[in-house]
């Protein structure tokens, strides 16, 4: 009997692309109180009666820009990978996929947990930096399904790990191949939050109090930003990029009230500024997915060729790379 879970988590992805899946899909997300953080039933009545309806079509029509002819990249790519990770883990291990939202869902894969009985689960939120809304919800969540069962096994959760040498190794290797040093600038953009949830990790105090653009101390450990930061200038020492060239940038804003610069306001003012080449590289995202594959790679290039640029490009994510099947087994065989 296998005697180890292995839960591969992410954000996950709706099981189709109409407006009613997108719909059920946004309405499972955004109804998370780590992902709006306002009182409940103010909640359902902004995201059901407001941001959903008016959103669900519109993004509707952007999934299918991204969808494959077997479903969806981030799906896709995420079974490619819990097959290489089982293969790398052996018998000793059993990998399953667990999405927070959608389809297999978290819930369903601690079920499978429950079952089988495995007397240990290695929980795996597909985030290298961590945030309340993305790795702390999938927390949440298996602790409270997991409270409720009479035989507990021992929970293990894997944390943020973009310092981990093997993650820069992995990453770096995708944008080596690009070549950046062809470039005039890099960007690299993540995805972005808003500024309180930021600032509620650090006494609710904003980042200028900590330093959190130019270290990682004591106080902003948990802190969103100072993970980005943290994690270019890794980037950035691996591939021997001078600070000079390159930009730290948040993008999926909802507001103006979020993690700032603003990517496209970057791409946009680099343009006109003459940058003529571009990279942009997206290192809070594991697996390729809309905000990758449209936002970046159609939205912004649009953004930059309209504005003077004359080539544009973009670094894929890890996805089911080789060297991050073999960094992530061996990740979780030291848990």
């Amino acid at each position: 009997m296998k005697k180890t879970a292995v839960i591969l988590s992410n954000t996950g992805t709706p099981q189709g692309t109409s407006v009613p899946s997108v719909r059920r899909y946004l309405k499972e997300f955004l109804g998370d109180g780590r992902v709006i953080t306002i009182p409940t039933l103010l909640r359902k009545v902004l995201v059901n009666g407001i941001i959903v309806p008016f959103r669900a079509p519109r993004s509707a029509k952007l999934y299918e820009k991204v969808w494959t002819a077997v479903g969806s990249p981030l799906l896709v790519h995420t079974q490619k990978l819990q097959n290489k990770l089982q293969a790398k883990l052996g018998d000793e291990y059993e990998v399953i996929l667990g999405m927070r939202y959608g389809n297999p869902s978290l819930k369903s894969a601690l079920q499978k947990v429950q079952r089988k009985q495995f007397e240990k689960v290695i929980l795996l939120p597909m985030f290298p930096q961590y945030a309340s809304s993305t790795t702390g919800t999938i927390k949440e969540l298996a602790h409270r399904e997991l409270s409720g069962w009479n035989n507990i096994p021992v929970l293990k959760t894997i944390g943020q790990f973009y310092h981990e040498e093997g993650f820069i190794a992995c990453f770096a290797t995708n944008i080596e191949k690009k070549n950046p040093q062809e470039y005039d600038h890099v960007i690299f953009s993540y995805h972005g939050l808003p500024l309180r949830h930021v600032n509620a990790t650090h006494q609710g105090k904003d980042c200028s109090h900590f330093n959190c653009t130019t270290e990682v101390n004591e106080h902003n450990a948990f802190c969103y930003r100072a993970a980005c930061y943290a994690t270019t200038r890794l980037l950035a020492e691996k591939l021997k990029l001078n600070p000079e060239d390159y930009t730290v940038c948040f993008q999926s804003r909802f507001s103006k009230s979020w993690l700032s610069p603003f990517a496209d306001e970057v791409i946009k003012e680099k343009a006109k500024q003459g940058v003529k080449k571009l990279l942009v590289v997206s290192p809070s995202f594991l697996t390729d997915c809309l905000e990758t594959i449209v936002e970046i790679g159609d939205e912004y290039k649009e953004i930059f060729l309209k504005n003077g640029g004359v080539k544009f490009d973009w670094v894929h994510s890890l996805n089911d790379n080789d060297n991050w099947a073999e960094f992530l087994a061996g990740l979780i065989v030291k848990e």
